[in-house]
């Protein structure tokens, strides 16, 4: 894990495996963020790269970890929804109920 650069607080080094990038924060305080989230691949990536040693590449690993990520925003998302849907109808519920009081 690599820190910022020079004179820029707002560049970050992100390591993933083997990989480095570089990231511009629109503000130094997404960098906890960022950082929770390269650990959260990192130590996926070395869960799946333990479960699948010899049987799967680097890239179809990562592949699986992207995937379930992604699955994971789209199993978020649709809760999230459920939720805001949920609200909505408690909200017309009980405005019905105010107006009959």
């Amino acid at each position: 894990m690599a820190t910022s650069t020079a004179g820029d607080n707002n560049r970050i080094w992100i390591q993933i495996g083997a990989n480095q990038f570089e990231l511009k924060l629109k503000d130094k305080t997404e960098e906890k963020a960022y950082r929770k989230a390269e650990k959260m691949l990192n130590d996926a990536c070395k869960k799946y790269a333990a479960s699948f040693k010899g049987k799967r590449s680097n890239e179809e690993i990562m592949a699986m970890v992207a995937f379930k990520f992604a699955w994971l925003v789209v199993e978020s998302n649709a809760k999230s929804d459920a939720v805001a849907n949920f609200l909505k109808e408690f909200e017309r519920q009980l405005d019905e109920i105010v107006v009959k009081i």
